[in-house]
């Protein structure tokens, strides 16, 4: 009975080692699925932050400008960006202009939300409205302003500290 039990002891003791190696060959398995599954995220993750960046890289006004500053610090000028940008620059000014000229001529000029009206026989100004144009107006050149700071601060190839 002593020899039965423990012959019944070590063949026990065989049978779970042997679950126990089963058991490790299936904890690895799993573990390198889910090392798979990690990278996989972490590589979809990586793209999607050079696609945001890419497309980052071209809303910037530089970009859309013609300009691009590569990793190696060089500066590329795509001289046909650069030429179709400025032209549709001039003819959004050329618009304006050609509008502002036609209103003077005619004698009327309806700028409602500077709160200026000027027809044949009155010239109205609401100076509320015209206070607060000019204050948006002021921002927004300060706006312009800072953008051109930044664009010369990009192209010089230092940081800009904001205000």
């Amino acid at each position: 009975m002593k020899y039965t039990f423990v012959s019944l002891i070590l063949a026990s003791l065989f049978f779970f080692s042997g679950c126990q190696e089963s058991q490790k060959e299936h904890d690895a398995k799993v573990a390198q699925q889910a090392r798979k599954a990690l990278l996989k995220e972490l590589k979809a993750k990586e793209e999607a932050q050079k696609k945001q960046e890419a497309e980052n890289e071209k809303q910037s006004k530089l970009a859309q400008m013609g300009f691009r500053k590569t990793s190696d610090g060089k500066i590329i000028i795509d001289m046909n960006k650069s030429k179709s940008y400025f032209q549709r620059l001039a003819k959004q000014m050329k618009v304006k202009v050609e509008q502002m000229n036609k209103e003077l001529e005619n004698g009327t000029i309806d700028e409602t939300e500077a709160g200026i009206e000027i027809n044949q026989t009155h010239i109205n100004i609401d100076l509320n409205k015209t206070k607060s144009f000019l204050d948006i107006m002021g921002k927004k050149m300060q706006g312009y302003v800072k953008e051109l700071e930044n664009v010369v601060q990009e192209l010089n190839g230092t940081s800009v500290k904001s205000r």
